[in-house]
C-alpha cells in the first residue's frame, strides 16, 4: 500500500490534518474543554442516532418508546416525520448558518456551528425513532433465506451510507470540523468539492444510500412505509438546494463535474470524471 498517496487523498489528508493540530492544542483550558465537551457529547449522540435508525428501521418502526394514543398519534408521528428534514434543510441557510453561530454563547459559537447542527440533527433522529408511536400493525415480515438476503442488503445500504459520507469529508458529517479546529485553534476549513469513491458515479451518493435503507428492510408496516415515502422524497429534492449551493461557490468546476455524473442513477458506461479530480 501506498501510504504517502493515502494521505494526500483529501478524504484522509483534511481529518488528519485536524486531528494533528488537536492532539497538540495551544494553550486555553476553557478553550479546550468547551471542544472537548462538545465534541464527546454530540459523538456520542451521534452514535446513539445511528443505532436508534438501524435498531428502528430493521424492526419496521413496530418497537418504539411512542404511546401517544389514536387520533394524537397520528399528529405526533406526522410532526416527527416533518421536524427533521425541515430543521435539518433550515440550518443549510444563511439565516440558519448564523443562529447555529449563536448557539454556543462566545467567541467560539461560529468554529463550532458544524458540530452544533451534528449534535442537532443526532437529537432530531433520536426523537423520531424513540419517541414514535406505533402503529402496531405488521404487514410482512421476512422469514429463512429471504430474512437472510434482505437483511444483507439492509446491511449494505447502510455501508454504502458509511462510504459515502468518508467520501464526502467525514470530519463535516460526524461533526467533527468544528471542535476539532477550535481545540487545536485553527480556521475552520471544510473540505473540497467532493468527486472521488462514490462521488464518481454520482452526484448524491449520502441521499441515495439513505434512500435505500429506508426500502431494503425486513418487516414492513404502515409506519415503515410512511417513512420510506416521506425520506425518500427528500432524499431526491433536497440536494436541488445543495447543488445550487455548489453552483454558486465553485461556479463552471461544479457545472463541469454536473454535466458528466448523473445525478442519482449510475450511467451503464459512465464517463470519465478524471478531469474534476484536480484537487
Amino acid at each position: 500500500m501506498d501510504f504517502r498517496a493515502l494521505w494526500a487523498d483529501p478524504r484522509v489528508e483534511g481529518f488528519a490534518r485536524l486531528t494533528r493540530a488537536a492532539m497538540r492544542p495551544p494553550a486555553g483550558t476553557g478553550r479546550i474543554a468547551l471542544a472537548l465537551g462538545l465534541g464527546l457529547a454530540t459523538h456520542l449522540i451521534f452514535a446513539a442516532a445511528g443505532l436508534a435508525m438501524i435498531t428502528a428501521m430493521f424492526f419496521g418502526l413496530s418497537e418504539s418508546f411512542g404511546r401517544v394514543p389514536l387520533p394524537w398519534a397520528l399528529v405526533a408521528n406526522f410532526l416527527l416525520l416533518a421536524q427533521f428534514p425541515l430543521a435539518h434543510s433550515l440550518f443549510l441557510t444563511r439565516r440558519g448558518g448564523r443562529a447555529l453561530a449563536r448557539l454556543v454563547p462566545g467567541p467560539h459559537g461560529p468554529a463550532l456551528a458544524t458540530t452544533s447542527y451534528a449534535l442537532i440533527a443526532s437529537l432530531q433522529l433520536i426523537a423520531l425513532f424513540a419517541l414514535w408511536t406505533p402503529s402496531g400493525i405488521i404487514w410482512w415480515r421476512a422469514e429463512g433465506w429471504t430474512f437472510a438476503l434482505v437483511s444483507s442488503a439492509y446491511a449494505a445500504s447502510w455501508l454504502m451510507l458509511m462510504k459515502a459520507s468518508f467520501d464526502a469529508g467525514l470530519e463535516v458529517q460526524s461533526g467533527a470540523l468544528g471542535w476539532l479546529s477550535l481545540m487545536g485553534q485553527i480556521p475552520v476549513r471544510f473540505p473540497d468539492m467532493p468527486t472521488h469513491g462514490l462521488f464518481r458515479i454520482i452526484r448524491q451518493p449520502i441521499y441515495v444510500a439513505f434512500a435505500l435503507t429506508l426500502w431494503m428492510v425486513p418487516v414492513w408496516t404502515p409506519d415503515q412505509l410512511c417513512l420510506a415515502i416521506t425520506y425518500t422524497a427528500y432524499c431526491l429534492l433536497a440536494p436541488l438546494l445543495k447543488e445550487r449551493r455548489f453552483a454558486k461557490r465553485y461556479g463552471e468546476r461544479f457545472e463541469t463535474y454536473r454535466r458528466a455524473v448523473p445525478y442519482a442513477c449510475p450511467r451503464i458506461h459512465p464517463k470519465s470524471t478524471q478531469h474534476t479530480d484536480g484537487q
